[in-house]
């Protein structure tokens, strides 16, 4: 660990910096609490025996997963009626499978090693949690991008970033938030002027991954593209490596970006590649919790597409308001640069496309107010003492619950669509009309779920 980074992390619980470190655990005497390390990577989570914790039940559910496969896969090998290529197919698929599986656990090694048992209610007491639909694989098919095949791609995602540059390259301390496996921080640390470059994101496989490969090792994973292109392309064992062994200066951190764990002003750059359309914050928040980790005249940089998908219309952001919001958090007016490059092409898939990605950069010309803390949960979770409000969604999901429910418990292997139509209508829970189209798509959907392949 060197002295560069020691000097700008800080307890994401308190703030305090800088925090002391002995044997690859840092400190804070403040909140009285430890930090590890996972393989010489700080571990930078507000609660972080909690979230080491669900990490490691999420490394373990994804292993039962890839058993539960092998296993399913060798019940249709005993199908005496494959055809020839379908068996050899299945047979290279479950070889995949397995060796998939040994792999995982061998790099996720210091995840089930220094796991301890965390319990929700410290996640509710500081208002963090993980997000529950991001998985230890959620982002898998992106090392094969960064580390094997993606070339083209990373080039097009760099020459990006160079093009909000203009003629002053010099980037000073980098942060990279939502760093991934990290190829985009490793390319700028290499190819553009860095002092040092921060590579933070909240996947412990990603960045375990990243520092065996800038180290100057390699790993043999397999890819199991969406959509091969041929039989063999079903699963492809890969060689992840880095072009060159990253130089002095560049270091990687596990934490949350919500509550991200360094000092304010610590950094000339921060980069956020396809961050900010998926985070839960309100982007007004996220780009002044950007502009307190920047010193002043000091540059933010994003990358990636505007998809942002939240439930609230009016936080579907347009370019043009994603412009005006930074330039209202204390940063010049951005300056924007739009591309169409090639986005997850893999060789062995169908399945690659073209995204127009939106890239900006913008100058810290004065301080914002600083956001609280992120909570992730309001009062009425994490205290219990205020009324659970009845907004029109969970009363909707009341009622839908409460039908779905009745519905389950009339399935007793005797009873047809139709049967179980009937009884909600003398129930008086709907129509006979409206019931049985009402089950059907219910029972649709069970199916549907029960016959769902695990993916990678």
């Amino acid at each position: 660990m060197s002295d560069n980074l020691l000097s700008i992390l800080a307890c994401p619980r308190c703030d305090k910096t800088p925090l002391t470190e002995l044997d690859g655990v840092y400190s804070c005497g403040a909140c009285k609490i430890d930090f590890p390390s996972l393989d010489g990577i700080p571990w930078m989570f507000a609660e972080p025996q909690a979230t080491l914790g669900e990490w490691r039940g999420r490394l373990q559910f994804s292993l039962q997963q890839l058993s539960q496969e092998s296993a399913k896969l060798d019940a249709e090998l005993k199908n005496k009626d494959l055809r020839a290529l379908t068996k050899r197919r299945i047979e290279r698929y479950k070889k995949a499978t397995d060796s998939h599986r040994r792999s995982l656990a061998k790099i996720l090694q210091p995840v089930d090693v220094q796991s301890m048992h965390g319990n929700f209610e410290s996640y509710l007491a500081l208002r963090t949690r993980l997000p529950a639909d991001q998985a230890l694989n959620t982002y898998y098919a992106n090392v094969h991008r960064d580390w094997a095949w993606g070339d083209e791609e990373n080039s097009a995602s760099l020459k990006q970033v160079r093009a909000v540059l203009h003629d002053n390259a010099e980037l000073g301390n980098v942060l990279v938030l939502g760093a991934g496996a990290a190829r985009l921080a490793y390319d700028l640390h290499m190819q553009i002027d860095c002092t040092n470059t921060v590579a933070m994101d909240f996947n412990p496989l990603l960045l375990l991954i990243a520092q065996a490969v800038a180290k100057g090792g390699s790993l043999k994973l397999y890819e199991f593209p969406i959509a091969p292109k041929s039989l063999e392309d079903d699963a492809v064992l890969r060689t992840l490596s880095a072009p060159d062994v990253v130089r002095d200066g560049f270091h990687l951190v596990l934490g949350d970006a919500l509550r991200p764990p360094f000092a304010g002003q610590a950094f000339d750059t921060v980069v956020t590649p396809w961050l900010i359309d998926i985070v839960t914050e309100d982007l007004p928040v996220l780009a002044a919790r950007i502009n307190g980790l920047l010193k002043t005249n000091g540059r933010w940089i994003n990358f990636g597409s505007l998809a942002f998908a939240h439930p609230e219309r009016a936080r579907r952001y347009s370019p043009e308001e994603t412009k005006a919001i930074i330039a209202e958090n204390g940063f010049s007016d951005p300056y924007v640069s739009e591309a169409t490059i090639p986005y997850m092409c893999s060789p062995a898939s169908r399945h690659g496309r073209q995204e127009k990605v939106f890239t900006f950069s913008a100058y810290k010309e004065r301080d914002a107010e600083q956001p609280p803390r992120y909570r992730a949960l309001p009062d009425w979770i994490v205290t219990g003492k205020e009324p659970v409000p009845l907004s029109p969604s969970f009363r909707s999901q009341a009622m839908t619950t409460q039908i779905y429910s009745f519905i389950m418990s009339l399935i007793d292997g005797k009873r047809t669509l139709k049967d179980m139509a009937v009884i909600l209508s003398k129930q008086k829970l709907m129509t006979r009309e409206e019931a049985e189209p009402a089950i059907r798509s219910f029972l649709t959907k069970m199916y549907d779920d029960s016959q769902k392949q695990s993916t990678f």
